[in-house]
């Protein structure tokens, strides 16, 4: 009888050990893991914090119990995996409860450690409670605080869960400020797609303290960098993970570039009797080809199962893993943000060329009513048109076009070919022309050379150049906001010939893009150097919030 053992739950380590035993009845299958749950639902944590999720229990998919009843699982819970012998293929088991040890043997090894957090922040323990929100435990603790009387918090970290966590504590009515030590929140978005999720924390009474990092936990809360003091009851430490790699290198398992377990497309590592899943082991940047860390549970759960294919059926019988496009989604109070492949800011870093479009749709019919906008981004390679990276910041209908660009990057779509996709529509849920196809007319009107555009951050250079601004929107617009400089001339009047321009370059722009396009399509007709500010108005704005701080 072959003998499977599976170090670390959750996720990937569960999905592989049922995927083991639905193809292999016969199969022995032993999951060692650390902690006291070997199955719950993390993602739905915050939520718990927050009431949104009422019952504890429903946290808790399964137990050593049911998964033996169910599936015939050998599920050790609070023991630890010290030491593996690859040559002997044995593991060192030790049971934390009695410190006992014994030596497993198997013929197959999965590694699913999944990830550590960041390095305690200075002064935790001594001063007030310091909390990951990362198991059923340390929400027992947050819930704990909340109980005897916490009223205030400080959430260091403004990742996927430390928004989670922001959002779930207000909610509960507590005073929360957030500490983070970039410009803006939420890395994955670029500055002015992000502008708008600091604008949501900032009206729902969030604290915000920007590039800014805690220097010390103290009895009455915590001390930043920039010399500021918080008070708080309770400090949410969310600064982000690492893998949790000692177990495989201490092993002699080769890692990976990223500082994660080194895995092929079978997720196998360099050690031919051990594979790796979760967040520890490294997966395939879909953007650049590179080896990458991408810490999200579908991921996990599909590599799981991939992983306990290729032990049964044999790498031949089963399709290599996909490169990842790291797609994600977070509700960040009314707000939905979500983002797939790589950013503008990560493009620039790699000095990868680049094409930026942007639009601002509305999630359907306009006509029909609550149509809520939407802010789109998309990110395309100025030679083939593919698909780099997008990003997303609106309300409904985020969650369906984000999982469309996510599919047209993983199955080779190009940008301009998204005019093309036939998509569901009715008025409640879409326009005949949907945001997904508007992204692709735009995309379609630059790759063919139709429309030259420009982007929010060039337009100071291009306007210190020589170039005039041109406002194409009507007056009541231009009265609620303008860019400082620009000349208000309304389309419908440009289009009369009646208004004289100057010589020399245009930006032509409107509020989303749409009606500067007329604009410079007109004037490129009629023999001028025009250019179109992408995304209009409303993403300067939002670029200028984000780099300024200011509306004007």
């Amino acid at each position: 009888m072959a003998r499977t053992l599976i170090i670390g739950g959750v996720a990937g380590g569960m999905s592989a050990a049922t995927r083991l035993r639905r193809l292999d009845d016969a199969h022995e299958i032993i999951v060692i893991e650390r902690g006291p749950h070997v199955s719950f639902a993390s993602c739905g944590l915050p939520y718990y914090v927050g009431g949104e999720i009422e019952e504890r229990s429903t946290l808790l998919v399964q137990t050593p119990e049911s998964l033996r009843s169910r599936f015939a699982l050998d599920v050790r819970v609070r023991h630890e995996a010290v030491s593996i012998d690859r040559a002997a293929r044995t593991v060192r088991v030790r049971d934390l409860a009695t410190g006992a040890e014994e030596s497993l043997d198997y013929d197959t090894l999965i590694l699913s450690p999944g990830s550590l957090p960041a390095a305690p922040l200075t002064g935790a323990g001594d001063g007030v409670p310091v909390v990951t929100l990362r198991t059923i435990e340390d929400v027992d603790r947050i819930a704990g605080s909340l109980s005897a009387g916490a009223t205030r918090a400080v959430v260091a970290g403004g990742g996927f869960i430390g928004l989670e966590a922001v959002e779930n504590l207000a909610r509960r009515g507590i005073q929360v400020s957030l500490v983070h030590r970039g410009a803006l929140p939420f890395r994955p978005l670029d500055a002015e797609m992000a502008a708008p999720v600091a604008d949501e924390l900032r009206r729902n009474g969030v604290g915000l303290h920007l590039a800014d990092e805690i220097t010390r936990v103290t009895p009455t809360g915590v001390e930043l960098t920039s010399g500021a003091a918080i008070e708080a009851d309770l400090v949410i430490d969310a600064r982000g993970t690492r893998p949790d790699t000692a177990l495989a290198a201490t092993a002699g398992v080769a890692l990976g570039p990223s500082g994660g377990i080194a895995v092929d497309a079978w997720h196998r590592t360099s050690d031919p009797h051990t594979f790796a899943v979760g967040d520890a082991a490294e997966k395939t940047d879909a953007v650049s080809g590179a080896p990458t860390l991408v810490t999200m549970a579908g991921l996990a759960n599909r590599h799981g199962r991939s992983a306990a294919d290729a032990i049964v059926l044999g790498t031949d019988a089963v399709e290599p893993a996909e490169p990842a496009t790291g797609v994600a989604i977070l509700r960040v109070f009314d707000l939905v943000i979500a983002a797939v492949g790589a950013s503008e800011a990560r493009l620039r870093a790699e000095g990868r060329p680049h094409r930026v479009l942007h639009t601002h749709p509305t999630d359907h019919a306009g006509y029909f009513p609550g149509a809520e906008r939407m802010a789109v981004k998309l990110l395309v390679d100025p030679v083939d048109d593919r698909i780099l990276g997008a990003q997303i910041v609106g309300g409904r209908g985020v969650d369906r076009r984000i999982d469309v660009l996510a599919l047209a990057m993983q199955t080779g779509v190009r940008a301009s070919a998204l005019a093309r996709l036939e998509l569901a529509y009715a008025p409640p849920f879409g326009s005949a022309k949907d945001a997904i196809n508007q992204l692709g007319y735009v995309a379609d009107n630059v790759h063919s050379g139709l429309t030259r555009t420009l982007q929010w951050h060039e337009l100071e250079a291009a306007r210190e150049a020589g170039a005039t601004l041109i406002d194409v929107r009507s007056a009541a617009e231009v009265a609620e906001g303008a860019i400082p400089g620009s000349v208000a001339i309304p389309l419908d009047e440009l289009r009369l010939g009646r208004t004289s321009l100057p010589d020399g370059p245009l930006v032509v722009h409107c509020q989303v893009g749409q009606r500067g396009h007329t604009a410079a399509r007109l004037l490129t007709a009629a023999g001028h150097d025009v250019r179109n500010l992408d995304g209009g108005y409303l993403t300067w704005l939002a670029g200028r919030t984000a780099t300024e701080g200011t509306r004007p």
